[in-house]
């Protein structure tokens, strides 16, 4: 009697451990396609090779953390549209980090006036 109470007991442990593996399995999903935390609509130029076009829809498509930072844009003083992205980066906070860097780094040397500083836009 005894061997038939441990199998009984062994199938529903592995049927647990198995339901647990799967659940885990699910959270390690892509980002890829996600826009992540939005935090405000970037400006993009119109025109699909411009570089922020093309760095903000490569962040778009990224499979890990990414972020997108950016200047503002306002009609009455805004010249230039500033951009940078890190993409796949180990966490969140890094990708932002490099983001911001890339950005801001675009912007001291190109010496431009922009309509502000740089800003994350979006991140994953």
């Amino acid at each position: 009697m005894k061997p038939k109470y441990v199998q009984n007991a062994s199938a529903s442990i592995l049927s647990v451990i198995l339901l647990l593996a799967a659940s885990s399995v699910s959270i390690a999903v892509s980002l890829s396609g996600n826009e992540g935390d939005k935090r405000f609509p970037p400006t993009l130029p119109y025109t699909q090779k411009a570089p922020c076009t093309k760095a903000y829809k490569a962040y778009i498509a990224a499979g890990g953390h990414s972020a997108y930072a950016t200047t503002p844009y306002t009609r009455v003083r805004s010249l230039y549209i500033i951009c940078g992205a890190k993409l796949n980066a180990s966490s969140q906070k890094v990708a932002e980090d490099l983001a911001m860097k890339s950005c801001e780094g675009t912007v001291a040397r190109h010496r431009v006036t922009t309509g502000g500083a740089c800003e994350i836009a979006a991140s994953k």
